[in-house]
Parts: structure tokens; C-alpha cells; sequence
């Protein structure tokens, strides 16, 4: 049983970790990417909002997955 907290603080922490924590490892692997790829365009600024979208989605969605997997 998945811990619908634990997976957004995880995706908090590290975006894609909480995905990583309920099972979905190819989400867990794109989400992280594209993390990493906005965090190293966040010197140009469209690095910034693009990172935000991507974290907030991705503690969004391993919240919401946890749930389901109940």
C-alpha cells in the first residue's frame, strides 16, 4: 500500500521519486529527466517556469497515484 503523503514529499524532495515509489518507472525516468534538462536551462530563463511545471505536476501526480493504488 502506497503512502499518498510519502510519494508527494518524495517528488517534493526529487521530482519523479514519488512515481519511482509507486511503480511507475517510466514516468518516474521522463519526470526526472526533464527535471534535470529545465534545471540546467534555468540559467535561461525559460529553465525556471518550465522546472516549476514539471515539479509541481510531478507531486500532483504521485500523490494522486498513491491514492488510487489505496
Amino acid at each position: 500500500m502506497a503512502s499518498p503523503l510519502l510519494a508527494l514529499v518524495l517528488s517534493f524532495f526529487i521530482p519523479g521519486l514519488g512515481q519511482f515509489y509507486t511503480g511507475q518507472l517510466l514516468k518516474a525516468v521522463a519526470l526526472f529527466v526533464l527535471a534535470a534538462v529545465f534545471a540546467a536551462l534555468s540559467s535561461v530563463v525559460i529553465g525556471i517556469p518550465l522546472y516549476l511545471i514539471v515539479w509541481l505536476y510531478s507531486m500532483y501526480d504521485a500523490y494522486t497515484a498513491a491514492q488510487k493504488r489505496g
